[in-house]
């Protein structure tokens, strides 16, 4: 009967026995068994405690990362294991050995006896519940190990977040370093207007007082100039020497010229206009186009960059004008140098010759506008009154109107004969880079960097349309010979076509990405040229809408022009040369 009862129980005994207690003689076993009852397996859920709450502790910034063998996770859950199992003892008033240990040797006993005794379910959850404690452990490892990961990330991030913050701290420190710089460059740029007023004041009397030398030069052989003192002490009449009498020449002829200035009549626009002569020469020329232009001849004139060409409308002759302040007269084909002009302080930006081709009018950085008379190389008059530096200057028909345009957003209009500024033409919000009369009457074509063209009455100085269409600035604009289409070019290569009867958009076409920096037809009106800023200069055929290119200069191109006949084209770079197609 004993036996009976030992045998159920022998199994769950030996079990119990392997797996915390050790193992003991039988006679113990038997002993233990009788004083403390029967053992019994009870199912304990292991809960693990919410993330969400877990508070991360910084860490110190020395890239610390723990090696995989350091991470000692098994020491740490075998003692967690030693806590409860001591608290399990307490509450049942068991006294078990403090330490036991599980030795693989044991669990392949228990595995082996489980086998033998047929204990299938038995071996199954035993089997079970080392595989899960296995994977509780790798969890528990790779967890930790994420937590790891986790905080050096925030660390990272917060690292991130104030290298950040200091770097726009940084950047705030600059801008009153900026405003100040800004407000510096303006108050140099005053002075340095103040500065060549100066200068020009005393080069004024620079020429004064060296006029004054000649003059006392000239009269070394006037006798010296007695003074009669009368019985009554006062002075008597006083000769006036050459010092005196040159300053009193110089005022009274300053004074005339401002009284001629005064008393001279405004000119007045002209009210019938003769028909533009080249309606009947662009009808009567009938021959094919030319665009099979080669490379002739380059024409080393300036030392800085070409901005400007302009062919004479009766000679073979052209005009440069450089960024070296001067303008040069070169005899075609040879390129010979007829003239040089000197006389602005600053770049030259354009010049267009008059109606008559005896005079020449140019316009510079140093915000003047200069007419000259190629005849006798001088200057005949300057006109001044724009605020900032003149782009371009245009002729009217008639030859006694100059049109010029600035970078002050505004253009003027000239009066050669009472040499004043008859009409300011304002409504451009940004620097007017070109302007052109209309052929042969009173209206002016400017193109300004705030994407538009407008049309003016030169009479009234009123707008009279505006174009939009561009969506970069504008650099350039001109009329075709006949008048009925305009052509424009803008900062990213985009030429424009325009009806200017219907004041509307004909084609537009992107020869970019490189600024398109003049546009100019042939004399026939069916092919317009444009100087690129990438070197090449581009042909447009009007009838078929083809594009031809002229390769050739080795930098920027700045100006394109064609001869009168057509069979010749003349282009300057920013090498100083002139280069020329036939």
């Amino acid at each position: 009967m004993a036996a009976q009862q030992g045998m159920p129980s022998s199994p769950l005994r030996v079990l119990e026995e392997a797996r915390g207690m050790g193992f003991t003689e039988a006679g113990d076993t038997a002993d233990a068994v009788a004083a403390e009852g029967a053992y019994y397996l009870e199912q304990v859920t292991i809960t693990e405690a919410s993330e969400d709450d877990y508070e991360y502790e910084e860490i110190p910034d020395d890239n610390f990362s723990i090696p995989e063998g350091e991470e000692d996770l098994a020491k740490a859950i075998q003692i967690v294991q030693d806590q409860a199992t001591d608290t399990h003892i307490l509450e049942q008033k068991t006294v078990l050995p403090s330490k036991y240990a599980v030795p693989e040797v044991v669990e392949d006993f228990l595995c082996n006896f489980l086998i033998k005794m047929g204990m299938t379910r038995t071996l199954d959850c035993f089997q079970s519940e080392c595989k899960a404690r296995a994977d509780l452990l790798k969890t528990q490892k790779e967890r930790d190990f994420h937590r790891m990961r986790h905080k050096q990330v925030l660390q990272e991030r917060n690292k991130l977040i104030n290298d950040l913050k200091r770097l726009k701290l940084h950047y705030a420190s600059y801008e009153p370093t900026l405003r100040v710089l800004h407000e510096k460059h303006h108050t140099l740029l005053k002075e340095k207007m103040l500065t060549s007023l100066e200068r020009d004041r005393a080069l004024g009397q620079i020429s004064g007082l060296q006029a004054t030398l000649q003059h006392m030069e000239k009269g070394r052989i006037c006798n010296i100039p007695e003074i009669k003192v009368g019985q009554s002490g006062e002075r008597g009449t006083v000769p006036e020497g050459p010092t005196q009498k040159g300053l009193r020449e110089a005022r009274e002829q300053s004074k005339y010229k401002k009284k001629m200035k005064e008393n001279t009549k405004d000119s007045e626009f002209p009210v019938d206009m003769q028909p533009n002569p080249k309606l009947g020469s662009c009808k009567e020329n009938l021959s094919p186009s030319k665009f099979d232009y080669k490379l002739n001849n380059i024409f080393r004139l300036h030392e800085l960059p070409v901005s400007c060409i302009a062919v004479h409308p009766c000679k073979e002759i052209l005009v440069s004008c450089g960024e070296d302040r001067l303008w040069k007269v070169v005899g075609l084909p040879k390129g010979n140098v007829l003239l040089t002009g000197v006389g602005h302080t600053d770049w030259l930006s354009d010049c267009c010759f008059h109606p008559s081709g005896n005079k020449l009018a140019t316009s510079s950085g140093d915000t003047t506008v200069k007419l000259w008379d190629l005849s006798k190389a001088e200057c005949l008059l300057t006109f001044e009154g724009h605020k900032h530096a003149v782009w371009s200057c245009t002729w009217h028909s008639c030859g006694d109107f100059v049109a010029s345009s600035s970078l002050d957003s505004t253009s003027k209009i000239w009066d050669i004969q009472s040499e004043r500024c008859r009409c300011t033409l304002y409504g451009h919000t940004d620097s007017v880079n070109s302007i052109e009369f209309f052929p042969f009457s009173n209206t002016l074509l400017t193109g300004s960097a705030d994407k538009s063209l407008s049309i003016w009455d030169a009479r009234t100085g009123k707008c009279e349309q505006s174009l939009y269409g561009h969506m970069h600035s504008i650099n350039d604009a001109t009329f075709t010979p006949r008048g009925h289409m305009i052509a424009s070019c803008d900062a990213c290569g985009v030429i424009k076509l325009w009806d200017f009867r219907k004041l509307l958009p004909i084609v537009s076409i992107d020869v970019g990405p490189s600024p398109g920096n003049e546009v100019n037809f042939d004399s026939s009106g069916r092919v317009l040229a444009q100087a690129s800023g990438n070197g090449v200069i581009h042909l447009l055929d009007l009838k078929s809408g083809q594009i031809h290119k002229l390769m050739g200069h080795e930098s920027e191109a700045h100006t394109v022009v064609f001869s009168q006949d057509g069979e010749s084209l003349f282009s300057g770079g920013s090498d100083g040369t002139v280069r020329t197609w036939s």
